[in-house]
């Protein structure tokens, strides 16, 4: 299995950690701050990209991911100098991707055409809403209108654009958001991602949910009649599922988050940021300092990873699964078997496939459509032994 990665593919990711306002939703690792002196961080970047290149000599990069946070607030000068050293450290591929994450509160002309002269050739909006009132329970900062013109300003600088939507609101009903996400689809988008919202621990909708205080979320059969209806309106505007959170016209996927699934190696650089790295025939789970001050200060020292973990085969395996069973195409068995060393259960993967959860299609298994809103259930059965 020692390049077993190739099989996925090589990334970047690099996190900026940064945010004008934190949203009452967000697990990310995001942080407010007045000052940020983005020399530290271009030199802090540089450094983990000089530390790690000579472990990762020799291989064709595909994609380039700024990610946070509120990677928008970065100066394009920030974005060109990680670019241009990623591309000194490694040869990239001819059709190489390199996106760039926005919020429309952060967007302007000037900055925008700043990131295309850099070298980025796609952006990934957070509009999450439609609906002004809803924008506001999200803790957003722009408005409908501040989305449309910063959506307008994106596909004026780049030909790929896409943006994210978050479903299950508060108070929303079925038909507010098959009309939402009509109008969305009528901004000549080639890729959305829609979330259904989720209230995690440690956020300010999961203390307000926990006090009773989050009111108005839809019963778990309408926040499934709404997935369900996501799947039928994209696909019949040319936008079918790829992922199951993910949708694109065919040939406009996300190549950096198919990285992802498909189970290939990505470095991760800055605060909190994870990664996996085949080094030696051996992969690696790597993740970094969170804090952003911890993490500046660990690179200054030497590396700002906090652990570099090796991982087992039956790690792998298990990885391997969660990740691919949630693209469309599926799972290689084959893959699979040689990660694990044994096949799946053939008992368990039978009585999902009569249950109509799963298909196999040869070589590859995949979820069906009845088994993608239940996908966990099915992992959970698929890891027994």
């Amino acid at each position: 299995m020692t390049d077993d990665w190739q099989q996925g593919g090589f990334g970047l990711y690099v996190h900026w950690p940064f945010c004008q306002a934190k949203c009452p939703y967000c697990d990310f690792n995001s942080h407010v701050s007045s000052q940020i002196d983005q020399k530290i961080w271009v030199a802090a970047y540089l450094s983990e990209l000089d530390r790690n290149a000579p472990d990762l000599s020799g291989r064709v990069l595909n994609t380039i991911f700024f990610g946070g946070g509120t990677p928008s607030l970065m100066e394009p000068e920030t974005v060109a100098a990680v670019i241009e050293a990623a591309r000194k450290h490694w040869p990239v591929s001819n059709d190489l991707e390199i996106t760039l994450e926005a919020n429309p509160g952060s967007v302007e002309a000037g900055r925008f055409s700043g990131y295309r002269d850099a070298g980025v050739n796609r952006i990934s909006m957070g509009i999450q809403a439609l609906n002004d009132n809803d924008l506001r329970r999200l803790g957003r900062i722009h408005s409908v209108a501040e989305a449309r013109a910063a959506f307008d300003i994106a596909r004026s600088c780049f030909d790929r654009v896409s943006f994210d939507l978050i479903y299950a609101r508060q108070d929303q009903t079925l038909s507010d958001w098959t009309a939402e996400l009509t109008e969305a689809l009528s901004m000549a988008v080639d890729h959305l991602s829609l979330y259904q919202l989720t209230i995690e621990d440690g956020t300010a909708f999961g203390d307000r949910y926990a006090r009773g205080k989050l009111r108005g979320l839809p019963e778990d059969e309408t926040a499934a009649d709404m997935y369900l209806s996501t799947q039928e309106i994209c696909a019949s505007h040319g936008l079918p599922a790829y992922e199951v959170s993910n949708h694109a016209r065919p040939g406009s996927e996300s190549r950096h988050n198919q990285i992802y699934w498909r189970y290939g190696d990505y470095l991760g650089i800055g605060p909190g940021a994870h990664g996996r790295l085949t080094i030696n025939g051996q992969r690696y789970a790597t993740e970094t300092f969170r804090m952003p001050g911890e993490w500046v200060k660990a690179v200054n020292s030497g590396s700002g990873d906090a652990l570099r973990t090796p991982l087992s085969t039956t790690e792998q395996a298990e990885e391997y699964m969660m990740m691919s069973m949630r693209l469309s195409q599926g799972l290689d068995i084959e893959r699979y078997t040689k990660f694990s060393g044994s096949p799946i259960n053939s008992h368990k993967l039978s009585q999902l496939v009569d249950l109509g959860m799963v298909e196999q299609d040869g070589a590859m298994l995949r979820a069906t459509t009845t088994g993608r809103p239940v996908l966990n259930a099915i992992l959970r059965e698929l890891m027994v032994g």
